[in-house]
């Protein structure tokens, strides 16, 4: 049996008058997606448990089968999974975006998708400062990611609570309001502050601003946590996987799982990502895996940017260059399945996550034909089934009828 899961991240969305009042799965052409709905079993899953904050993180993590009440100790330790950093019992480990803040509001929170040359710059100067001794930055290891998306661990912080908000989250927002909270916050706020000041006058910022763009302003932690251990999909299900992405979250879940990293040249985490170069890579990766897992940021970033549109243009590109030649191979196999599941909304309305339970469907043998209309929020809503908890939805999709 081969089987396969595409991830459209934050996919799902509310109906929008750009639309005509449709959502952006209404309004794609999705040929081979809404055929996998047809032909199979389509619904909407609780990716988000009560009482947690709706993100990549916990969605994917319940998507693949993992309950997040026992397995999810915050995003930052994840995506350092994918870049071989653990932490000591006496350290914290945290995302660090470098975002634009002005007015006192988060304008931007990927400081306009900053350049990787320009991340790595001031991240190797914030590590400078942190051996030269500087107070602030005391235990402080700064590590490079992609862009905007790097990480911190700190040292002599294994026993702080805090609450800490995701920069996507507040858009537009007052950040006075979503500072740091909890034991430890006045020392993860210096920290902050101390960028600030580094980054207040730097040669970076003058050079954008003669280019016309916005400065990067700060850093903003968030995503804290310690490393958990999870129990391998070969493990649980005898399964040997393959992953597809093109963000260090997807990347940090997979290694966790067991799975093989497969990496696409031009496979960005943006709205320009090479979808044929993922979709060619996950054809090869079926050769030799049981399981082949892509994901797709784009239609996130779409919906980040409250671009209805583009978020239209990526679900086709998805349907087109991953679903439709995946489908294709997979019913050359003989015996197959094939999942799609957004992680959760992501409107073009509120630019935000959102809790809400997305669609999903999914196709192949065993699995009895739903005759839905196409795969969309309001197919999902209208059969009537919801999978909660969440994480129960990937044991069905590898057992049902079988």
């Amino acid at each position: 049996m081969k089987y396969v899961i595409v991830l459209p991240d934050g996919a799902a969305d509310y109906p929008l008058p750009e639309l005509g009042g449709q959502t952006p799965l209404q309004a794609a052409n999705l040929p081979h997606t809404d055929a996998v709905a047809r032909r199979g079993v389509i619904g909407r899953v609780r990716t988000v448990p009560a009482g947690y904050t709706p993100g990549t993180d916990v969605a994917t993590l319940t998507l693949m089968g993992y309950e997040p009440a026992r397995y999810f100790s915050g995003r930052a330790p994840i995506e350092a999974a994918a870049r071989g950093l653990s932490a000591s019992e006496d350290e914290l480990i945290f995302r660090c975006n470098f975002v634009t803040i002005t007015d006192g509001r988060m304008r931007d929170f990927t400081a306009d998708h900053i350049d990787q040359a320009e991340a790595q710059r001031l991240i190797g100067e914030l590590n400078d400062l942190a051996r030269a001794g500087d107070p602030a930055l005391a235990g402080c290891r700064f590590f490079a990611g992609v862009s905007y998306r790097n990480l911190l661990i700190l040292a002599g912080a294994g026993h702080y609570d805090l609450e800490c908000a995701p920069p996507h989250d507040i858009p537009d927002q007052p950040v006075d309001q979503h500072q740091p909270r909890g034991s430890g916050a006045g020392r993860v706020c210096a920290i902050m502050r101390r960028a600030a000041a580094l980054l207040r006058d730097h040669e970076i910022n003058r050079r954008r601003a003669a280019d016309g763009r916005p400065p990067v302003t700060d850093i903003w932690l968030w995503g804290q946590g310690r490393p958990v251990a999870l129990p391998t999909l070969q493990q649980r299900f005898g399964l040997r996987g393959a992953a597809i992405t093109g963000v260090d979250i997807i990347r940090g879940l997979a290694v966790l799982m067991g799975m093989e990293l497969i990496e696409v040249p031009g496979a960005t985490g943006y709205l320009d990502t090479d979808y044929r170069g993922k979709g060619a890579a996950a054809l090869a990766a079926l050769d030799d895996h049981d399981l082949v897992a892509v994901h797709v940021e784009a239609p996130d970033e779409a919906g980040h940017l409250g671009d209805a549109r583009a978020k239209v243009a990526a679900l086709e590109q998805i349907d087109e260059l991953i679903v439709g030649p995946l489908l294709q191979k997979l019913e050359q196999h003989g015996r197959w399945r094939l999942l799609v599941a957004p992680d959760h909304p992501t409107p073009c309305g509120t630019t935000a996550h959102d809790a809400a339970p997305p669609p999903f469907c999914y196709a192949g043998t065993g699995v009895p034909a739903s005759e839905a209309a196409g795969f969309h929020e309001q197919a999902a809503e209208q059969s009537g089934l919801l999978i909660d908890p969440g994480h129960t939805l990937i044991e069905r999709f590898f057992t049902q009828g079988l």
